[in-house]
């Protein structure tokens, strides 16, 4: 099962770009690409730097502080696909976008 919440607006995410958002206690980042919206877990599994702060290009987000580069799509490590964070579907409905999280 899973629980949809409201995450963002689309105006928090500027284009080419990602945002973190908190809800319980995790950190979720959202990223703008090319008007598409992905969301995975904020969090680096390397060290916990916050992906949503790294540089996004081509359907995949870089680690701000070692370069761990990460698919928006699926959360896959694209150095080693067996790692993974996690990975959330999104709706965007009207201005608000939506993530469907596990329960």
């Amino acid at each position: 099962m899973s629980q949809r919440i409201k995450i963002a607006k689309i105006s928090d995410i500027p284009l080419g770009e990602g945002r973190a958002f908190p809800h319980g206690d995790r950190m979720i980042a959202i990223f703008n690409e090319a008007g598409s919206f992905f969301a995975i877990d904020d969090f680096c599994p390397h060290q916990g730097a916050s992906l949503a702060c790294g540089y996004l290009q081509d359907g995949e987000v870089s680690c701000p502080w070692h370069a761990w580069r990460f698919s928006i799509r699926n959360g896959a490590w694209l150095d080693n696909p067996k790692i993974k964070v996690d990975c959330y579907p999104i709706v965007v409905e009207g201005e608000d976008l939506w993530v469907e999280l596990p329960e």
